[in-house]
């Protein structure tokens, strides 16, 4: 791709500027229209207090901190030198070197400067943060969450690291090729296509991705399979099976989910559940989460993160019209293989800046699936025996810092989960 078209590349720029500024706008109002803000009026004598001392014993809060103190530098330094190696490759000339330099023995054309120079980058990024996930993982066997050995661990990783990156550089070829034939429009294609790899990825993920981690077998007959096949029905969200996963292979944490659409929906219930919670407290934890299937929460994920998917490859396609920003990494434009280093960068950058909004909607409607259980099973105690073991077990943080929980906490604290039952409780009666 040469400086020939440059031209081409500063014509696409508002247009790709006033495409990311309109879907970024009808990401906000989806957000704001979608998101179950306010979920129960307070009670009389006002909510409940979060009071994580109400929710455990002083033993269990000094060594959830203690872990979480040990943990959280290593993931936010782990976080950090991911994103500046990210930027010497994508903000320098090494991430065009390196691109050239991987493709040269192939040849060293624009599609193996993608494929390779990408693998290389992304492998480099991984390698330079693995002691600190190894280190996190020796803090996780230190306090018995983890049971994984150093063979499945490391076998672990590289199965993430090639999926990940594997994804990564094929999408990364698709644009560039993108870019390549459309110079004026690529950034509109790509967004199209974005957004509907994140519906096709919503779909495959539990089929595709899941049984690269773990194995299922369905959960055997008996009482318990047939509740949770009835608590489903009542829920209006029937399922196809309830699985088992052999989770105890990796780790002592507790977890059920509901995967799957249609003829492949199913509830998924690790065997660590199994052995540690009572009957009514596995349908606490399951009627939470067909409360996700009961309101569309995939869906609406789904149409959340295409929305963003596009705005983010609209405002990709204003950020690489760039000239400044290209000649800094050594491409001559968004059809140039060498673009690489820089657009796994922006990625990251994307990527990092998204997650407190989606953290943000997923707090809230996470809070509605809590209402959902709590509506279904109509046993407050058994959804607050849960929270306080999934707690204990997970060794969740009961307090975190308001600017952790903020950027980085997906679901509410289950001190504010046990509140939330106790203010049901008043109101529900």
């Amino acid at each position: 791709m040469s400086n020939a078209q440059a031209p081409a590349r500063s014509a696409s720029r508002r247009p790709a500027l006033l495409v990311a500024a309109v879907l970024g706008l009808a990401l906000a109002v989806v957000i704001v229209v979608v998101t179950p803000w306010d979920l129960l009026p307070a009670p009389a004598g006002g909510r409940t207090p979060v009071d994580p001392a109400q929710a455990f014993t002083a033993e269990q809060i000094a060594r959830a901190e203690d872990f979480t103190g040990q943990l959280r530098p290593a993931s936010l330094t782990s976080l950090l030198l991911g994103l500046v190696v990210s930027a010497v490759f994508g903000l320098t000339r090494a991430g065009a070197a390196t691109a050239r330099a991987v493709a040269r023995p192939l040849g060293g054309g624009w599609a193996w400067q993608v494929l390779l120079g990408g693998l290389a980058v992304l492998v480099a990024g991984r390698l330079v943060t693995l002691p600190l996930s190894a280190y996190g993982e020796m803090v996780r066997h230190r306090f018995g969450l983890s049971t994984r050995g150093w063979g499945l661990w490391a076998r672990d990783v590289a199965t993430s690291t090639g999926i990940d990156a594997g994804l990564t550089v094929l999408g990364m070829l698709a644009l560039v090729a993108l870019a390549r034939r459309a110079p004026r429009t690529w950034w509109a294609w790509a967004g199209g296509a974005a957004a509907a790899l994140v519906v096709v990825g919503s779909f495959l993920y539990p089929l595709a991705i899941e049984p690269a981690f773990n194995r299922f077998e369905s959960m055997p007959a008996g009482e318990l399979r047939t509740d949770l096949f009835a608590l489903a029905e009542r829920s209006g969200t029937p399922v196809q099976d309830v699985l088992v996963a052999d989770a105890s292979r990796r780790t002592t944490a507790l977890n059920a989910y509901v995967s799957g659409f249609g003829s492949t929906r199913r509830i998924v219930v690790y065997d660590t559940v199994l052995d540690q919670l009572s009957a009514e407290e596995v349908e606490s934890i399951v009627a939470h989460e067909l409360g996700h299937v009961a309101t569309d929460d995939v869906l609406t994920g789904t149409l959340i993160g295409a929305l963003g998917a596009g705005a983010g490859v609209a405002l990709l396609g204003w950020l690489l019209g760039s000239t400044p920003l290209l000649r800094r990494s050594g491409a001559s434009g968004p059809g140039d293989g060498q673009v690489i280093g820089l657009l796994l960068f922006l990625l990251a950058v994307g990527t990092l800046l998204s997650t407190p909004v989606q953290n943000l909607v997923s707090r809230h409607v996470e809070a509605r699936a809590d209402l959902h259980a709590l509506d279904l099973t109509r046993d407050p105690a058994s959804f607050i025996a849960v929270q306080r073991q999934l707690g204990e077990a997970n060794l969740s943080d009961p307090d975190p810092p308001a600017v952790w929980q903020w950027a980085f906490g997906s679901h509410p604290t289950a001190a504010q989960r046990v509140a939330f039952a106790e203010d049901w409780t008043r109101v529900r009666g």
